[in-house]
């Protein structure tokens, strides 16, 4: 479906209304879903869909994804967890997992952003060089 710039634009003020200090209130998004449907102005969906894209897109922003082959400590969990929120700022929900495909090392997903020192991610490089 393709999207106009006035869709793209009214879902992005809806977007920005829907913030405070920086962060999503979810009782805000679900307020103007919510009188979205009941009034259904003219073109109303493909707003609905960018303003679902860009809720989709902050909710992966604001999440990590920490993989490592053995459980870590408590300790190693805090350095982490303070080095993440230090590059992408504070309200970052954590995951972690324990994936023993890594073999070692770490991997983190912050939204698209990937980074892999883990040793099966070096191997794999390794492989491909060949």
């Amino acid at each position: 479906m393709k999207i106009s710039k006035k869709a793209r634009s009214d879902a992005k003020r809806l977007f920005l209304a829907c913030q405070a200090e920086g962060r999503l209130v979810s009782d805000r998004v679900r307020e103007a879903v919510r009188r979205l449907v009941e009034e259904k102005p003219r073109g109303y969906l493909p707003v609905l869909v960018q303003f679902e894209r860009l809720i989709r897109l902050e909710v992966a922003r604001r999440s990590a994804l920490v993989e490592t082959a053995v459980p870590l400590a408590d300790n190693l969990r805090q350095q982490v967890a303070a080095s993440l929120e230090r590059l992408y700022g504070p309200g970052l929900e954590l995951t972690f997992a324990q994936e023993p495909a890594l073999i070692g090392g770490m991997r983190v997903q912050v939204g698209s952003d990937v980074f892999d020192g883990s040793i099966q991610s070096r191997l794999n490089h390794l492989k491909e060089s060949f």
